[in-house]
């Protein structure tokens, strides 16, 4: 039996999931998220990481592995280290076998990620730092409209008239909202056009990397946006020889620290069976 630990640190949050691997069934024994709100994510690791150890009523001598991922190499406590893509591909696969591509959508960018059945990258292309395809260009916005991130969602459904934002770059894309507002545009219209801009360059990130048919699960931040979610799924019917199956899961923004926690149990009974069993996490 092998208890695993993964620590996601991504530019605003942190998220941390607990895993107990026994004869290949993966079981989930606890997760935790916080947000990282200008603290010190070095810190923070740590907090999340106390939290799932003590939902999952464990030590931390009990935990075989703690692996990280994200910016969280840093993070003094850890066992080893994977990338974002590599563990966003594996909690894709853990969260929908199904899933022949993750689309992981953060803060800062959106990244396309073609991935086979045990959760190996066979390729994969991301948006620039400066488009306006991320989570923080969505949350600008919502604070400029004066409404909640939680609200995004369900008020970019409720659109029936939208106005896509042509600009690729999040500054000149935040002039055309405010440009949009003084026109008299409705907050429904604006979030739906912003969401079907996004979601354009997303298909063709997906398309780049020959992903056009079968199962993209979308993880990361944004992942819980059902109205990007539905842009999604409007932008990819109309494109000619793509058909691609958009999900997502309620547990998505946790991909990243699923993954983590998997690929460390795997290497960690890799290094097992070799007699290389590295050193408990202090």
């Amino acid at each position: 039996m092998t208890i695993a630990a993964g620590i996601d640190i991504g530019t605003s949050t942190i998220k941390a999931a607990l895993f107990r691997v026994e004869n290949g069934e993966e079981t989930w024994l606890s997760r935790y998220v916080m947000r990282i709100r200008q603290r010190d994510p070095m810190e923070l690791a740590r907090v999340a990481y106390d939290a799932v150890l003590e939902d999952a009523k464990l030590r931390p001598e009990d935990v075989n592995y703690v692996a990280t991922t994200g910016e969280a190499e840093s993070v003094p406590f850890h066992t080893g280290h994977f990338y974002s893509m590599t563990t966003h591909a594996r909690g894709a696969i853990y969260l929908d076998p199904d899933s022949r591509a993750a689309l992981d959508i953060g803060a800062l960018h959106g990244r396309a990620i073609q991935i086979d059945g045990r959760g190996k990258v066979l390729s994969y292309k991301m948006t620039s730092q400066c488009a306006s395809g991320s989570g923080q260009f969505l949350e600008n916005i919502a604070r400029y409209l004066g409404i909640a991130q939680e609200e995004i969602g369900a008020l970019s459904r409720q659109g029936d008239n939208p106005e896509v934002v042509s600009s690729i770059c999040a500054v000149l894309a935040e002039t055309d909202v405010i440009n949009m507002v003084s026109r008299g545009i409705t907050t429904p219209n604006i979030l739906k056009g912003i969401h079907l801009s996004m979601a354009a360059r997303l298909s063709k990130l997906l398309k780049s990397i020959g992903v056009v048919d079968g199962a993209v699960m979308v993880t990361g931040g944004l992942a819980l946006d059902k109205g990007l979610v539905a842009a999604l799924e409007e932008d990819i019917s109309h494109i000619k020889d793509m058909k691609v199956a958009v999900h997502s899961h309620p547990d998505s923004m946790y991909a990243g620290a699923i993954g983590a926690a998997l690929w460390g149990a795997f290497r960690f009974e890799k290094l097992a069976a070799a007699n290389r069993v590295p050193a408990a996490a202090a």
